[in-house]
């Protein structure tokens, strides 16, 4: 451990800026190693010049399924009264516009909907683009009513479900939903700015 620390550290602990990217392909600045299988580092720097041009550079291409997914997600959007940016937000953060997404945890699809709530919405394929779109945009705009405009416990509540929200009276404190709520805000000021 202490060899393998003394090779691999010594040019990581001069650097203060740590440029990880996901299994979904975004990218996180830290200010210190992170040691988790699910965190490849990309890049240390000793200064913070250039580390965010290279977490965003993941992005700077518009995702190609996006091409064949944008009129409806539009028409959706529209039909739910929801900002198309934000819908476009939170698919980008929990499929990256993969219509055969399956996490493990069972959640499916473009905006991976959970079985329960697929059989609330009367999804009958959760792999059919158009239901599950149109599922989880109705399940969004519900979450937004219900936390009257809330955008950071809408999107806790659509990551980590309405109880938690509930018990902890605001977003939880699970990194993962920490995490989430900040990935689909970070994306919805993409999307609104670049499509």
């Amino acid at each position: 451990m202490g060899l393998l620390l003394g090779t691999v550290g010594q040019g990581a602990m001069a650097a203060k800026f740590f440029v990880y990217q996901l299994p979904d392909g975004s990218r996180v600045i830290s200010d210190r190693p992170i040691y988790k299988s699910t965190h490849k580092l990309v890049s240390s720097r000793r200064g913070a010049e250039g580390t965010g041009q290279l977490a965003a550079s993941r992005y700077k291409q518009r995702p190609s399924a996006l091409n064949e997914l944008e009129s409806l997600i539009r028409q959706v959007s529209q039909r739910h009264s929801m900002d198309v940016a934000l819908v476009k937000a939170v698919i980008h953060t929990e499929s990256y516009f993969k219509i055969e997404a399956k996490s493990r945890v069972g959640a499916s699809g473009l905006m991976q909907l959970m079985p329960a709530t697929a059989k609330i919405y009367g999804v009958d394929d959760i792999y059919d683009p158009a239901q599950n779109l149109e599922a989880g945009v109705k399940h969004l705009r519900y979450l937004i009513n219900k936390y009257d405009n809330n955008l950071k416990h809408a999107l806790a509540a659509y990551n980590a479900g309405e109880k938690a929200v509930y018990f902890y009276k605001g977003v939880p404190p699970y990194e993962e939903t920490q995490n989430y709520v900040q990935k689909v805000l970070h994306f919805h000021d993409y999307y609104k700015r670049v499509y």
